[in-house]
C-alpha cells in the first residue's frame, strides 16, 4: 500500500472465508473480500480496502492447508503444471463500494517429493492459499507467471487503484497503466523464480 502514497492502517476482518465461497471462483474471491469489507468498521472517513486471494486448479478451489497431509497433497497437485491465482478486491467508502477481481496464471516448477518435504516441515505452507509462497527464496515453486505478480504475492495494487479511483481517491501512481504497480513493487517482494 505504501506505493500508492496514500495513509494506511491494518484492521484484521474476523470472517469465517469458507462461509462466503461461492461455485464460481472469481465470485467466490469477490464475495470473501466483500465480507471482510463489511466487517470492518472505519473511523474519520476512512476508505477500507479488503482482499481474499484463491488458489483454483482444475476449477477446485484450494485453501490454506490444514495439516502437513493437506499441505502436501495441494503441493504434489500443483506440480509441473498451471493454476490460477485469484484475488478479490473490494474498495469500500461510507457511500460507495467498488469491487474487481484479479487473475494471474501460475506454472509451477516439477519439485521432487524431497523438496516438498523440506518446504512442509519449515512451518511453510499453512498460511497460504495453495500451500505456497511464489516469492520463497528455498523453495522456488514458481517457473512464470502471466498476469499480475502482486497478485500472487500480496495485493494486486491494480486493483486497488482501479477501486480507489473509482471512488475519487487520487494515488501517487493513479493514472500508471496497470503494470507499473506489478513492476514498481516486485522488487520488493521477489526474491527470484
Amino acid at each position: 500500500m505504501a506505493l500508492l502514497g496514500l495513509a494506511w492502517r491494518v484492521a484484521p476482518a474476523e470472517v469465517a472465508e469458507e462461509d462466503y465461497l461461492l461455485p464460481e471462483p472469481s465470485a467466490a474471491a469477490v464475495n470473501i473480500a466483500v465480507a471482510k469489507a463489511q466487517s470492518v468498521t472505519t473511523e474519520n472517513q476512512e476508505i477500507i480496502v479488503a482482499a481474499d486471494t484463491l488458489v483454483v486448479v482444475d476449477n477446485d478451489i484450494l485453501g490454506k492447508p490444514a495439516d502437513p497431509d493437506a499441505a502436501r497433497e495441494m503441493l504434489d497437485r500443483l506440480r509441473g503444471r498451471a493454476h490460477h491465482v485469484l484475488t478479490g478486491v473490494v474498495v469500500r467508502s461510507a457511500k460507495l463500494t467498488w469491487a474487481g477481481a484479479v487473475d494471474t496464471r501460475v506454472i509451477m516448477r516439477d519439485y521432487g517429493p524431497f523438496e516438498i518435504e523440506a518446504y512442509v516441515v519449515r512451518g511453510e505452507p499453512f498460511d497460504k492459499a495453495g500451500g505456497y509462497a511464489a516469492q520463497d527464496e528455498a523453495f522456488h515453486p514458481v517457473v512464470r507467471l502471466e498476469g499480475c505478480y502482486l497478485n500472487v504475492v500480496g495485493l494486486p495494487l491494480c486493483a486497488v487503484t482501479a477501486g480507489l479511483n473509482a471512488l475519487g481517491v487520487a494515488s501517487e501512481l493513479a493514472g500508471a497503466p496497470p503494470c507499473t504497480y506489478c513492476e514498481r513493487g516486485a522488487p520488493l517482494v521477489r526474491s527470484g523464480y
